[in-house]
């Protein structure tokens, strides 16, 4: 049975879910699609255009946090995002930074994609893809992690943290706890083959079987690149998605239930004022 707390709750939740506007929407889809182009394009051009990695780095790096910025004054500007929000996102990142040289990648642990995964959810899918790129960005400050990936880590990250927000938003209980370590499974795997993806056309050199071709129909490249992630990266990339998986699994009730208490409390706090101050003043009135 229902009872009306629960639906005060639920209610609350939703109020405050960074749901996104259609504003907000247009732009995340339009920065995505760049984020797309950005690991594709070597497919979809021809022989003769492929250029260094380390050339186009700064460039892209630049981009991404433009468009990160982008969608956060969108969503400011869509009355999505308040200064709690904010703050919330500064608390998640430092805490994602401080879990990175925990880890370090090493056979393919990455705690640093944890909270993507749980703000994500509880705050909506613009702030979990501001959270993806400000949380790689921090932590690759902290542990000297500056390169040409980079900005390509930023991109998956952000993409995690937006997917995250997009799941089924109703779900609770142990659906929802499955259906999120579901989905650090998928996108832990997946986050892998971007980033193989980042750097396989500039490697190798020789055709070797396994080397990107430049004007090759893409069929071909496709599955040179499947060999290629197979042969390099597939251990590690499993090892990511089951660890991240399992933490998930065993995280998200505590860690969830949390955040939605704070996220509540704010909620609750600003509209226990207003009704305190609209006492008064109807007392007043009377």
């Amino acid at each position: 049975m229902t009872t009306g707390k629960s639906i005060a709750i639920h209610r609350a939740d939703q109020r405050f879910a960074l749901d996104l506007g259609w504003r907000s929407t247009l732009t995340l889809v339009l920065v995505s699609t760049v984020g797309v182009l950005a690991f594709c394009w070597p497919l979809i051009m021809g022989a003769g255009s492929i250029l260094q990695q380390t050339a186009l780095t700064p460039l892209l790096l630049v981009l991404v946090l433009v468009l990160v910025l982008v969608v956060g004054l969108v969503t400011l500007g869509d009355g999505q995002i308040d200064s709690k929000s904010l703050a919330m996102l500064g608390v998640l990142a430092a805490v994602g930074a401080i879990l990175r040289p925990l880890s370090a990648g090493s056979a393919g642990i990455e705690l640093v994609f944890l909270f993507l995964y749980f703000g994500g959810r509880v705050f909506g899918a613009g702030f979990g893809f501001a959270l993806g790129s400000v949380t790689i960005f921090v932590s690759a400050l902290l542990t000297g992690g500056l390169g040409p990936w980079l900005p390509y880590q930023m991109l998956a990250a952000s993409w995690i943290g937006l997917g995250a927000g997009l799941l089924p938003k109703k779900t609770r209980g142990w659906r929802e706890t499955t259906m999120l370590s579901a989905y650090a499974a998928i996108s832990g795997f997946l986050y892998g083959q971007l980033m193989n993806l980042s750097f396989w056309p500039f490697t190798l050199g020789l055709d070797t079987g396994l080397s990107f071709q430049a004007g090759a129909p893409l069929w071909q490249n496709l599955s040179r690149f499947a060999i290629f992630s197979v042969f390099s990266s597939l251990g590690w990339d499993l090892l990511r998605a089951a660890v991240l998986s399992t933490l998930v699994a065993l995280l998200s009730p505590t860690i969830l239930s949390a955040l939605r208490r704070t996220s509540r409390r704010a909620v609750y706090g600003e509209r226990d004022n207003r009704n305190v101050r609209s006492s008064k003043n109807s007392n007043e009135i009377h």
